[in-house]
């Protein structure tokens, strides 16, 4: 059974600035703290709360309360009272938005799921090639002009990234590593002969946008603000050649989870996503395009998603369509490199950095199709996803099932990220941004 005083311990012998989640013990933060230890049956994500509700109506015979904390809704047994006491809140329920303030769009924030709802504002940048972005405005959330012979829209040279906004309980907003997206943009910028914003344009693009769209960013609980920037070729141009005008984009989107509960996963063996010295390993636009038939074929055999393997060999799990994969067993994680075929994840690695600080053996390395047989557990991470357990994968009709919920890895993992990210852990490695 996961506590939180089993990483208490390890972050605090291994944190140079005095432990992730020192402030959980003392002052103001020790509410959390006590909220934590009084909860020896917590949860790992929203989309896995009703099944673990489930598990925990069966072992204990009564409803669960309901703890709203940020981006991960805390479910508790007996333990409801001491967690809300330690709050100073009383435990609310399924469906109640009664503590939306005016200052929210009118949203059904309980029924959110992961699509485009439009907002406000957008943010626009534009610039010649080999020049500097401009000063970018914001207008009105709509359609954009575009010259039809754009490399966009011929050639396919456009990036993309993803990030999130988060509102916590106390109403800050809060981005989760911005300059991460801002560099993975600028190499994949580079990589498809693209002029890009600089880090602190990025950045700036991405304030804006949350701060003029505040009143999208959902409740504590309820769910995220999606943020999507595009870069894009966008000049009168014709012939198969680098833009000569570029066009920088950013809107944003509430959300709510992009898969509702467990992955069931199949292993892809007639399509291949990327290959080696592709563009696999940037964000560009044209590696979604390509999924989608085999996406829409194993969604009709009723999979959730598909696992790519590698394009020379066909022997090793590469990612999910939209997803980082790891491995779990015997207490070691393992996960793809990213050796320019798979895209680097900020998700992904900032699990390998908490991994690594509760004392995990992490391995960067390639992974055999059969080892997934006797896996242990198995998670995907990413932006969108966060961190999503994998209830099953097939491979060549064999299907493999996988330890799930309350006491695993990814739990654990997912428990810290989100409390990060939510503002309910104390920010000691440096990841979240405050707006303004």
């Amino acid at each position: 059974m996961f506590r939180a005083s089993d990483f208490l311990g390890k972050l605090s012998k291994q944190s140079r600035r005095g432990s992730l989640l020192s402030k959980l013990r003392h002052g103001h933060r020790s509410q959390y703290g006590r909220a934590l230890q009084a909860n020896e049956a917590s949860v790992y994500s929203n989309h896995v709360n009703e099944e673990y509700t489930n598990c925990v109506r069966d072992e204990l015979g009564q409803k669960n309360a309901i703890l709203n904390c940020g981006q991960p809704r805390l479910q508790y047994s007996r333990f409801a009272t001491a967690a809300a006491e330690a709050y100073n809140i009383e435990p609310s329920t399924d469906g109640d938005s009664s503590h939306v303030s005016e200052e929210y769009a009118n949203v059904n924030w309980d029924g959110l799921g992961f699509g485009l709802t439009p907002t406000d504002y957008m943010y626009i940048m534009n610039c010649s090639k080999g020049q500097k972005f401009s000063q970018g405005t914001l207008t009105r959330f709509g359609k954009t002009e575009m010259n039809p012979s754009s490399g966009i829209l011929n050639y396919g040279q456009g990036l993309i990234e993803g990030l999130k906004a988060y509102r916590t309980r106390n109403e800050r907003i809060l981005l989760f590593r911005p300059e991460e997206n801002a560099m993975r943009m600028q190499m994949g910028a580079e990589r498809m002969c693209m002029s890009s914003p600089t880090i602190e344009q990025f950045v700036n693009a991405v304030k804006q946008i949350v701060h003029s769209n505040r009143r999208w960013v959902p409740p504590p609980g309820k769910g995220t603000m999606y943020i999507r920037p595009l870069l894009m070729g966008n000049g009168p141009d014709l012939g198969v050649a680098p833009a000569s005008e570029y066009t920088f984009v950013t809107y944003a989107s509430p959300v709510g989870n992009y898969h509702k509960g467990a992955l069931n996963l199949v292993v892809e063996e007639k399509f291949r996503r990327a290959t080696p010295g592709g563009t696999g390993g940037v964000k560009a636009i044209t590696n979604y395009a390509i999924i989608y038939k085999p996406i829409s074929e194993a969604k009709a055999k009723g999979f959730t998603d598909v696992l790519f393997l590698d394009a020379v060999t066909g022997k090793y799990v590469e990612e999910a369509s939209t997803s980082n994969i790891f491995v779990v067993k015997e207490n070691i994680i393992s996960t793809p490199p990213t050796n320019g075929t798979i895209l680097p994840g900020i998700t992904r690695k900032s699990i390998i950095e908490i991994a690594r600080v509760l004392g995990y053996q992490v391995e960067e390395r390639a992974i055999l199709v059969e080892e997934l047989f006797d896996a242990e557990e198995v998670f995907c991470t990413g932006t969108a996803v966060v961190v999503n357990p994998v209830n099953s994968i097939t491979y060549q009709d064999k299907r493999t099932e996988y330890k799930r919920g309350v006491g695993t890895v990814g739990q654990k993992l997912y428990e810290i990220l989100t409390g990060i990210q939510s503002g309910c852990i104390e920010d000691e490695m440096g990841w979240t941004v405050e707006l303004d």
